[in-house]
């Protein structure tokens, strides 16, 4: 067992920086149509669409809110 380990070469391997490498050819997006997906990741895809959504009004309306463009009924 030991004589088979001292023979079998070790592997090597080569790091090349992505500076150095030569550069991929880049795919083109045209004529992939759309991304075939199931129901759940629909609708997970749509309920996120919708929490962004309302996230972004929530930071809108307190934006305006402290530029004070609402006036809540105080008198200043």
């Amino acid at each position: 067992m030991a004589a088979l380990a001292k023979t079998r070469p070790m592997p090597c391997f080569y790091v090349v920086h992505p500076l150095d490498d030569e550069p991929e050819t880049k795919r083109s997006p045209e004529g992939l149509g759309q991304m075939p997906m199931s129901p759940s990741v629909r609708l997970s895809l749509l309920a996120l669409r919708g929490y962004l959504i309302g996230m972004g009004l929530l930071v809108l309306y307190h934006c305006l809110d402290m530029a004070h463009v609402f006036s809540h009924g105080v008198v200043h």
